[in-house]
């Protein structure tokens, strides 16, 4: 009666054991639940008297796997360390779903895995199989240091208490792996947010069609330039007047390279404000300033892997070169209200307009950001310096402008062609653009007709029918045609990026003075 209420007691405290070891687990949280494991395992070494209590692995090979969670008085190194169970342990174990030895003698017909046992100080054990994986397996083990005979219901009761530990392991395992995909999932929905907004701005602010049009010996040179540095991650630096097709050449340079699978991102550096263009470059944490109300990946970051396209870099802010040449130097950056470092591989072209030797006389560009921009740079002549490619440039806007006009144009007069190749174009291509649009909408029928279009075409005709005494009338009235056509062609927007006082390569100040003085104003809407 004595031995049958010791063994009730034993089974009760077990089950108790099992309520407590089910209670602690299915409350834990994942970041609580590997601390739970090792406690439940310390008490189940406790129940059962014995020296090592683990939840193991073994592979198809016959060899110990590092233990998924581990308790007891020996270094799971030894383990490892040891002579392996061998193969035919490992298929006697997945045959019969369990393992258990009062003494080694029990492991006669295992002679591997009884000398893995002696070596480990296994003197008797009891290994319930939980899951085959076929490459391995996954079992709760125990092992005694001494000889002992084990109960008659030890397996089961290993069996009851593996479940619930090992579905509380891939449960914690589950929860970090979501956990990870959600981080991912944030970052690729950052990253998408913000090559959205890329690629709406790159629609935008870019011409009809990318492609570069041009025959003539200083294009060629230029397109020939542009695929022998595209191969290269050396950083290039894009000069030229606007609208002679900077952002054309960058892009031509990314599509060429070996880069040309991962993103092209356009920063121009006019067009920021001065206060945001930090937070656009590098981005910014939530909370890093005033109404930052959410986390933004930067440009740069964006551009990991890629390349970036720095336009106007001649209008960047002084403090910001400093940051933009540790970019260059070490490809690294912090977040604007963050600490951590990023590092980037991203190739850097930037393109300007502006002298920047003035700049650097003037103390508004640093020499340093300077040579390290300019490891090669490309110069694209503006457009009176190739003037041969002028009627290829013709044809290929007419050809463009056509379906989205609704109008055919088939026949350009030599008088019309002549003009266009003879007009100094100061807005480059880009003008070439607006002014053939304005005179395909102007003209009657399939003929190209510039009448009351090109500035230089009336000033001309002007010219040739004026008296020497009228001839600084003449020249008056050539001023006020031309302003109006370049203010026509800005929407007679003065000021800022591709305003007319920019074409015209006026002062603000100087623009307003001489509309004022030769009476030109906003026509009415």
């Amino acid at each position: 009666m004595t031995e049958q209420t010791e063994e009730l007691g034993k089974l009760a405290s077990f089950y108790r054991l099992i309520q407590e070891v089910t209670a602690r687990l299915v409350g834990a949280q994942a970041a609580e639940i590997d601390v739970a494991i090792d406690d439940c395992l310390a008490k189940l070494g406790e129940h059962f008297c014995v020296s090592q209590v683990g939840l193991g692995q073994w592979s198809k090979a016959g060899k110990i796997l590092p233990s998924l969670r581990a308790w007891g008085d020996r270094p799971a190194t030894d383990y490892l360390t040891a002579v392996g169970p061998g193969p035919e342990a490992f298929a006697y174990f997945c045959g019969r779903g369990y393992l258990i030895w009062n003494c080694l003698e029990d492991l006669e017909d295992l002679p591997q895995f009884r000398e893995h046992a002696r070596q480990v100080g296994a003197m008797a054990g009891a290994f319930s199989l939980h899951r085959n994986f076929g490459s391995h397996t996954q079992q709760l083990a125990m092992a005694k240091e001494n000889p002992e005979a084990w109960p008659e219901d030890t397996i089961e009761c290993l069996s009851a208490v593996g479940g619930v530990l090992f579905n509380a392991l891939y449960r914690r395992e589950a929860e970090v792996r979501a956990a990870q995909a959600y981080d991912e999932i944030r970052t690729l929905k950052d990253h998408l947010k913000a090559e959205n907004i890329t690629l709406r701005e790159e629609i935008e602010t870019s011409l009809i069609d990318d492609e570069l049009i041009g025959q003539s010996h200083a294009f060629q040179t230029i397109l020939r330039q542009a695929k022998q540095v595209a191969s290269t991650d050396s950083t290039v630096l894009i000069l030229g007047e606007t609208g002679t097709g900077k952002g054309l050449i960058a892009r031509r340079i990314h599509q060429q390279s070996g880069r040309k699978d991962q993103p092209m991102v356009t920063v121009n550096c006019a067009a920021l404000p001065e206060a945001l263009i930090e937070s656009e470059l590098f981005g910014h944490e939530k909370g890093a300033f005033t109404g930052a109300i959410a986390r933004k990946i930067g440009r740069f970051e964006l551009a990991d892997g890629g390349t970036i396209f720095l336009d106007e870099i001649g209008d960047l802010p002084l403090e910001l070169q400093a940051k933009l040449l540790r970019v260059l130097q070490e490809h690294e950056f912090e977040r604007l209200g963050s600490s951590n470092t990023k590092t980037v591989d991203t190739r850097v072209i930037a393109a300007t307009n502006r002298d920047l030797d003035m700049l650097i006389t003037e103390a508004a560009f640093r020499r340093d950001l300077y040579y390290r921009l300019s490891v090669f740079p490309i110069r694209i002549p503006p457009l009176r310096e190739r003037r041969d490619d002028i009627p290829v440039l013709v044809w290929y806007f007419i050809a463009n402008l056509q379906t989205r006009l609704g109008k055919t144009i088939d026949t350009v007069p030599t008088r019309v062609m002549n003009a266009l190749i003879s007009h100094d174009w100061p807005g480059n291509v880009r003008e070439l653009q607006n002014i053939l649009e304005r005179a395909m909408i102007l003209s009657a029928g399939r003929v190209l007709e510039l009448e009351n279009v090109l500035p230089a075409s009336r000033a001309g005709r002007a010219a040739s029918a004026q008296t020497p005494e009228r001839r600084a009338a003449g020249l008056e009235e050539f001023e006020r045609a031309h302003i109006i056509s370049v203010l026509e062609e800005c929407d007679w927007r003065v000021r800022g990026k591709d305003g007319a006082a920019e074409l015209l390569r006026l002062k603000r100040s100087t623009l307003q003075s001489r509309m004022k003085k030769l009476g030109i104003q906003r026509p009415a809407v």
